[in-house]
């Protein structure tokens, strides 16, 4: 899973920027960005995968995501007929202070639950598609006003799902970020076979107790949870794909279906089976 940092900039005349169904949906583009960004998507299903929260949506999804947090195309893997619209913002897109002004305090709270992720259902998605898919027929001017209803609407619903997502620590420079970039390559060429963290912590150059130390810090969590973290993610796609728990294990680089197990319920709050039987009607 090789984690890519999107640049993005504003359309022209504007202070943020909208896309369209990007197509991606045959692209894994496993990526962050330092923007916000929120994502309305119509497909019959698909994968929600923000950060360490993975699940099914089913018909449309409409999340709000916040900066530096990876996240999968949200129309990876869908066959059917798919639309998006896609709204990245910078937090200050309006200047350093305008989120301070006390008339859009609900929306700088909104800006805060959205650095862990945040989804939104029932009559607040529905209205907010229909609004997200009318901007592009606006001028800028009328664009703005409209997304400045779209996060009030947003930041007063009841209707929402904290997705509890961990952004991670993108603020690298230069050798910090390869350094980053080798340890996620290696972790995706080798979680199915048994990965020994002496070997990962030579490829960036440290010794061993140096490395962990630094992956904590940067990740905060050490390299055990993450591997762990990152194979339960790769079973849960393996899961939403109809395989089942046996294969799911091992394929996923686990040697043991009992720890796989523990591992999958500390993580998800569910067994594998739960999981999989809960997501099956989708």
């Amino acid at each position: 899973m090789k984690l890519v940092r999107e640049k993005l900039r504003p359309d022209e005349g504007s202070s943020f920027k909208i896309l369209l169904t990007p197509n991606l949906n045959d692209l894994f583009y496993w990526h962050f960005h330092p923007e916000y960004e929120i994502v309305y998507v119509e497909a019959g299903h698909g994968i929600r995968h923000v950060g360490e929260h993975i699940s099914r949506y089913q018909d449309s999804d409409l999340v709000f995501i916040g900066p530096n947090i990876p996240h999968l195309n949200f129309d990876y893997g869908v066959r059917s007929e798919c639309s998006q619209v896609v709204i990245q913002m910078k937090e200050d897109f309006l200047g350093q202070e305008f989120l301070n002004l006390p008339e859009l305090s609900s929306i700088r709270k909104l800006f805060d639950r959205a650095r862990k992720g945040v989804a939104f259902k029932g009559a607040t998605k529905q209205w907010a598609a229909e609004k997200l898919k009318g901007l592009t027929r606006l001028d800028h001017f009328q664009q703005l006003l409209g997304l400045l209803d779209i996060l009030q609407v947003l930041a007063g619903s009841g209707e929402t799902e904290d997705l509890d997502s961990r952004p991670l620590s993108h603020h690298f420079a230069g050798r910090e970020q390869e350094r980053m970039d080798a340890i996620y390559r290696y972790t995706e060429e080798h979680y199915q076979a048994k990965v020994n963290v002496n070997e990962v912590a030579a490829l960036v150059h440290l010794t061993t107790a140096a490395f962990c130390r630094y992956f904590r810090k940067v990740t905060l969590m050490t390299f055990t949870d993450f591997l762990n973290q990152y194979r339960i993610n790769q079973a849960k796609k393996m899961l939403l794909q109809d395989k089942n728990v046996t294969e799911s294990c091992y394929e996923s680089g686990f040697e043991n279906l009992s720890y796989f197990n523990k591992t999958f319920k500390k993580v998800c709050g569910e067994n594998p089976s739960q999981f999989r039987k809960r997501h099956a009607a989708v």
